[in-house]
């Protein structure tokens, strides 16, 4: 005998069960290549009690798998755009089983007045750029300081010194690329002891010049690709600079940052807008810089992006976004079949 009291129990549970997996997250796909379905993982990550994400500026995985979060320890970017350059004493680095989720440590206080990015190179050597003191520091993984390039609190346009830097990026020799973007839009390369070698771009919209320089990455056969902010583009460049194409279309409002997948494709974290249309999401391109997929959207629930800033592609495919003023980092993984 039919018991509707029975029945909505069993419904219930069911949709709670669901609540603790991965959650499908819409996807648009308008070519024949296609990843597949990106859901995000509920509860990802687990930190400790009494303990929570300030606002996250950045995000990148090591060779084990774990992911580095970048935060700001509350500091706050001014609105008079003078920016603090004391140390923050707070722990402004957290360390996470990326498979699990689990809270391995924390680093990074006293060490950055306003940090920006976070890459992790071959050796998982720790990268940040750091627009306050116009430094790039690099950090063993254990979070002991090693290198810094950049005088101090002193921006400059010479080949010792930057304005602003917003990211770096490391080949497997050491070698490194830094977009020098808020105040000087250009890129400039160094090899692994610091020593510059080059640099080219300027403040502009033609092919080769910037405005805003927001991310950097490389592909395994060494090509640059830049984030071109405020040209709503992505440009890329063969390693000694020369322009190779440039990225740009309705797919693409506010890109922020780039990393290129063990796949080849492009991840692109779009920040959009929060008024309709809205664009906010991955953008997914192929290697030809042909449009293959958005995944999420803007609000504040899981799948879901605030103020969309960085993004990170593990070795197995899983896609991890810092979301600012969400506070939150978020894991994306392919749907199984």
């Amino acid at each position: 005998m039919f018991n509707l009291r029975n029945f909505l129990a069993v419904i219930w549970l069911a949709g709670s069960i669901s609540l603790l997996t991965a959650a499908p997250v819409f996807t648009q796909n308008t070519s024949r290549s296609q990843p597949g379905i990106y859901e995000v993982v509920h509860g990802w990550p687990v930190l400790p009690d009494n303990d929570m994400l300030d606002e996250v500026s950045a995000v990148a995985v090591d060779s084990h798998g774990n992911v580095l979060i970048l935060t700001r320890g509350s500091r706050k970017w001014p609105d008079n755009d003078i920016l603090d350059t004391a140390p923050i004493e707070k722990n402004t680095i957290f360390l996470i089983d990326g498979k699990t989720g689990k809270f391995l440590n924390k680093f990074g206080k006293g060490v950055f007045a306003m940090p920006h990015s976070i890459t992790v190179d071959s050796q998982d050597n720790i990268w940040v750029s750091d627009v306050a003191l116009h430094q790039i520091f690099k950090l063993a993984p254990d979070g002991k300081l090693l290198m810094t390039i950049g005088e101090a609190g002193k921006s400059g346009d010479d080949d010792g010194h930057f304005n602003r830097p917003s990211d770096v990026a490391v080949t497997a020799d050491g070698s490194f690329y830094v977009s020098d973007g808020y105040g000087n839009n250009r890129v400039m390369n160094f090899d692994a002891s610091g020593k510059f070698l080059l640099k080219w771009g300027e403040k502009g919209n033609t092919p080769g010049k910037f405005d805003l320089l927001h991310g950097i990455a490389l592909d395994a056969a060494g090509n640059v690709y830049v984030v071109d902010r405020s040209n709503h583009r992505i440009q890329v460049f063969e390693r000694n600079g020369k322009f190779r194409a440039e990225w740009k279309g309705e797919y693409l409002v506010s890109p922020q940052d780039i990393k290129i997948g063990r796949d080849g494709n492009a991840y692109i974290a779009d920040n959009g807008s929060e008024k309709p249309p809205d664009h906010t999401g991955i953008v997914i391109l192929g290697p030809d810089g042909t449009f293959i997929q958005r995944v999420g959207r803007y609000g504040n629930y899981d799948g879901q992006f605030v103020d969309f800033h960085m993004v990170a592609v593990g070795k197995d495919g899983s896609i991890y976004c810092a979301d600012f003023e969400g506070k939150r980092v978020q894991k994306f993984v392919r749907k199984s079949r």
